[in-house]
């Protein structure tokens, strides 16, 4: 199985994306596609049978063309719209001129005068849409193929409403040149000129929007370097980042970025990783650091070995998962898609219908013709398929750069609807640096740390790091472990030396079947009031040592908690840890529901009753224990500095490590989905009332429309939309 984001060209409207990603969905070896309209990309989920060859013959099939992979890195094509703008701008207003400024009362060009020179108006309208027709080749082409691939887009539209205008003009001019001057003024030449126009104009300005919105994304791809010093035997050589290979050595002096994600081999120096990880202080970096792409180097001098180039690089991942994150549809966007799938045919059969109506009623041919066109260039599945996808591309680019890594759009919409937040503690409400803070043992205190070290040493879980900071420091040098065993949310086992020794807390008791050793026990009570973690070592079925393990609450947890519930959220502590030592931390952020002592399937049970009692349940965890409960919850957030399994498991990523961000998180989702429900309104309320006035529903009331004033209504609509989307950006 594989997976591709391709560019597309020739998309015009939801109708579009819509046409083009059912398509794809009915080709043999295609698994999966979602296509998206405001990044114009199709991402295709596809059997290994296939080549890229063949998905790209699949969308010529469709009507569109690939403009092949995805890369947000490629240079901006220069484009010409805004002179071909102000050129069709003044023809345009030369042709309203001629057509209707009479109508105004302003002075008529004597030798195109309506009444005397009939034929030189007619030829002069004929003569000045030209070049309209040549501007709009790419509308009517659009429209003519999906049209022919049965997936009538807008352009079908327009092209219909235009050709209509235009041909039924034609005909007029040639009944006038045999004498029947009276139709001169039944032509429509500056209507199907003024379609064009606004048309082509809400296009562009639709385009540069979109581009916008594709900003916080091109600045995350910003932030490494175009170019790095590459360490040869004749010296520094700059290269760009395209020719760096794995395990180059690089230079990388003050003022300088990293160019790919490495390790230091040679120098010290102070670096700022602040847009990766929130921490305004520079992080110091000697020999066997690792380095990120993008980071910049203070003050030193550093060589660095090339671990993670290109589309491996830490940035590099950001930045796909943001943009497959685009190219998923929330919910809200699937209906709208589906509405949208049955717009343009449905538009034809109304327009269609109100020609046949006029003609019945006994409506003169021009009155049902120009009905019929503005049926057709009234109607806009634009703005109901921008609705979505706008407000998601910019949130989701938007809290990207905050350091929000949201996976899925449907996410960001879930994410509004959580009344129930759950914290695991260590290393989610607390930092996770965990330190030793007492070592009560009947034996040898360095020989029980080394047997704990040992064991510790096979495990990611953040209490593992303080007993390999405590060996380090120490000087302890590490037995050899067989038959090592994860026992999930109790502890550790291993045979050190021909003894089987288990390492974890006081549910090691139950499992072995042993009694607490009343010498430790009257420790444990102290040390769990000091809010520390404890661990026990035993040793074949005896207890041999306690060791308290302190972690500090971050320093916005208690923030975080508190305008959590200011939001009306629930918010649970579910950990691991002993009773004592959660309640005391719960006490300091605030938090009163706490359910301690838990293994990793009781947290995953206990979320899966709130929501059997139709809870919506956000869990926030960082450790391999709390893979289980992320996917089970209805929203899993893990920290950057997660293991692997967690922030694969977790819908969201914070990739600073800030928990505050979980509270902006909710804020940009209320917000998106705030601004989503407005566009969606006007998308309705614009085609609900336009629609009927262009029928001629309201004609009893004096309200009517002609073509031209269609045209420019549809592409209101559009920008309506647009515009506000992108107040999102601010």
């Amino acid at each position: 199985m594989s997976k591709v984001i391709l560019n597309i060209e020739g998309m015009t409207c939801s109708a579009c994306a819509v046409g083009l990603e059912k398509y794809l969905k009915k080709q043999k070896g295609i698994v999966d596609a979602s296509v998206n309209l405001v990044l114009a990309q199709a991402n295709i989920v596809y059997e290994d049978n296939l080549t890229l060859a063949d998905l790209e013959e699949f969308i010529r099939e469709a009507g569109f063309e690939s403009a092949g992979l995805f890369n947000l890195q490629e240079k901006k094509k220069k484009n010409n719209s805004f002179l071909q703008l102000l050129i069709f701008g003044i023809l345009a207003l030369v042709i309203l001129y001629i057509s209707m400024g009479h109508m105004l009362h302003l002075p008529e060009i004597p030798f195109l005068n309506t009444k005397k020179y009939p034929l030189n108006y007619a030829f002069s309208l004929l003569l000045l849409v030209i070049p309209f027709l040549v501007f709009a080749y790419d509308i009517f082409k659009s429209g003519l193929k999906n049209a022919l691939h049965r997936t009538p887009n807008m352009d079908t539209l327009v092209s219909l409403g235009v050709a209509t205008s235009f041909i039924y003009s034609l005909v007029n001019l040639i009944l006038i040149i045999k004498g029947q001057v009276s139709l001169v003024h039944n032509l429509y030449f500056e209507s199907c000129a003024i379609i064009i126009y606004f048309i082509k104009l809400g296009r562009i300005i639709d385009n540069n929007s979109k581009e916008k919105t594709k900003e916080a994304l091109k600045e995350l791809v910003q932030i490494t370097p175009e170019s790095a010093l590459l360490k040869t035997k004749d010296g520094p050589k700059e290269v760009t980042i395209d020719e760096i290979k794995k395990n180059d050595i690089l230079i990388c002096k003050p003022g300088m970025k990293i160019a790919v994600d490495g390790k230091v081999v040679e120098g010290t120096t102070h670096i700022d990783e602040a847009f990766i990880t929130g921490e305004a202080k520079p992080s110091k970096k000697e020999i066997n650091s690792k380095v990120v792409a993008g980071s910049i180097n203070i003050d030193g001098y550093i060589e660095y070995e090339a671990l993670k180039i290109g589309r491996e690089s830490t940035i590099s991942e950001i930045v796909k998962l943001v943009v497959q994150a685009t190219n998923t549809k929330a919910p809200v966007q699937r209906l709208a898609d589906k509405i949208s799938s049955y717009f343009v045919p449905t538009i034809i059969i109304l327009a269609l219908l109100t020609f046949a109506c006029y003609l019945i009623m006994g409506f003169s041919l021009n009155e049902s013709l120009i009905s019929f066109v503005n049926v057709l260039v009234v109607a806009c599945p634009c703005s109901l398929g921008l609705a979505t996808p706008l407000a998601v591309v910019i949130s989701i680019g938007g809290a990207a750069k905050k350091g929000i890594l949201i996976k899925n759009s449907a996410t960001l919409e879930h994410t509004n609807k959580i009344d129930t937040v759950i914290f695991d503690k260590t290393g989610s409400l607390t930092y996770g640096n965990l330190q030793i803070e007492n070592i009560i043992t009947k034996v040898d205190k360095l020989e029980v740390m080394q047997k704990i070290a040992s064991l510790e040493a096979y495990s990611t879980h953040p209490i593992a790091t303080a007993f390999k900071k405590y060996a380090s420091e120490n000087k302890l040098s590490l037995s050899k472990v067989t038959d090592f065993l994860n026992i999930a949310g109790i502890g550790l086992k291993g045979v050190i030396d021909g003894k089987e020794i288990y390492v974890g807390n006081n549910k090691l008791f139950s499992k072995l079947k042993i009694k607490e050793d009343t010498y430790f026990k009257a420790q444990e009570q102290e040390l769990g009031n000091a809010a520390n973690t404890l661990v026990y070592l035993i040793e074949d079925k005896k207890i041999l040592a306690l060791v308290g393990i302190s972690d500090i609450e971050r320093a916005e947890a208690k923030k975080t908690v508190q305008l959590l519930k200011k939001q009306h959220k629930e918010v649970i502590m579910l950990t691991g840890d002993n009773e004592n030592t959660a309640l005391i931390m719960a006490k300091k952020l605030g938090i009163e529901q706490v359910k301690a002592n838990v293994l990793p399937q009781e947290k995953t049970a206990f979320i899966k009753e709130l929501l059997k009692n139709k809870k919506n349940v956000m869990m926030v965890g960082d450790g391999i224990n709390d893979a289980p409960s992320l996917v089970t919850a209805t929203i899993g957030v893990s920290f950057n500095s997660g293991t692997d399994i967690a922030t694969d498991s977790a819908d969201i990523i914070l990739t600073n490590d800030n928990l505050y961000n979980i509270v902006n998180l909710f804020n940009i989702s209320k917000k998106t989905f705030r601004i989503i429900k407005q566009n969606l309104f006007w998308a309705f309320f614009y085609n609900i009332l336009m629609i009927p006035i262009a029928m001629g529903v309201f004609k009893f009331l004096s309200l009517s429309m002609n073509p031209a004033i269609a045209g420019m209504a549809m592409t209101i609509s559009s920008l309506t939309v647009v515009f506000n989307s992108l107040r999102l950006k601010r």
